[in-house]
């Protein structure tokens, strides 16, 4: 692979595994896996083994691999999130063999649905686990000592995310920009869904940073962690539904941060519940 200066928008019109009415007799896989382009590939868990269901991304290098959050289930029986990651990785080596081709293991922030997998690769060699807590993440980053500045991760043949501090949903938040995808990853903190808000100042920052970052580089897509949302606009699915026959689309767009942003300023020091038809602003009290 080597560096594009304006990547590819292909198309994500990915019918993704959204339950079934009896999870018990839920025939879907434990993990989808959807394979972008030969170098990107976007895991869902099965909302039977989670009704979280959330999404993970890994992306491939000519150095390293880095898997940018772990899913909702500690338990391999269950998400067998590490033998899918080893095969897709192996089946990458076969067709362009090295000795030494590190994984890295990073967060979009520490809520459990995020880092329950962690410990399947606390003993894989090769392997390097970024806690996702203040401390650790932002040390990383090292965003404690500049929580502006633009951090970057080195993957080889010039793929090199772009990761900023975004809190708001959580202190403790990353956003990732992939120049190689043109993806924006967003987290918890803008997807198709209820965007809990923790803090209201800090996350209408971080909005308003994520558009101007994302009107300086070509975004292709902006892909949040969940689908809460059902087509009807404005209206979402129940908390822990295990099944969402009706979902619209992961991705959404630069335009969805603008019109977030304006929402925000319109709320202004008064923050409330927003619906706004592909997505719900939902301050927590």
């Amino acid at each position: 692979m080597a560096a594009v200066d304006t990547p590819i928008a292909r198309p994500l019109d990915v019918r993704w595994i959204h339950g079934s009415p009896s999870a018990k007799h839920n025939t879907d896989p434990d993990i989808q896996v959807h394979e972008y382009d030969e170098h990107t590939v976007i895991l869902r868990q099965n909302k039977a083994v989670n009704y979280e269901a959330p999404f993970l991304f890994l992306l491939f290098g000519t150095e390293r691999a880095v898997l940018i959050d772990t899913g909702a289930t500690a338990e391999p029986e269950y998400f067998p999130l590490r033998a899918v990651v080893d095969e897709l990785i192996t089946r990458r080596l076969a067709h362009d063999p090295r000795d030494d081709y590190p994984l890295l293991v990073l967060h979009t922030h520490p809520h459990g649905d995020h880092i329950a997998g962690d410990g399947q690769f606390a003993d894989r060699t090769d392997t390097t686990v970024v806690g996702a807590e203040l401390p650790s993440a932002w040390a990383y980053f090292d965003f404690d000592r500049d929580a502006e500045a633009v951090a970057r991760v080195d993957l080889g043949g010039g793929r090199v995310l772009e990761c900023l501090a975004t809190p708001g949903h959580h202190e403790a938040a990353v956003t990732y920009y992939d120049p190689w995808t043109g993806f924006l990853l967003t987290g918890d903190t803008v997807y198709p869904g209820r965007l809990y808000i923790d803090d209201w100042p800090a996350f209408g920052r971080t909005i308003e940073r994520l558009v101007a970052f994302a009107e300086s580089r070509p975004v292709t897509h902006v892909l949040g962690c969940h689908i809460e949302m059902t087509r009807t606009p404005g209206v979402d699915y129940p908390i822990r539904t295990t099944y969402q026959p009706d979902e619209p689309p992961l991705q959404l767009t630069v335009d969805h941060l603008r019109r977030i942003h304006a929402a925000v300023t319109e709320l202004g020091d008064r923050p409330r519940r927003h619906r706004m038809g592909d997505l719900i602003l939902w301050p927590n009290e």
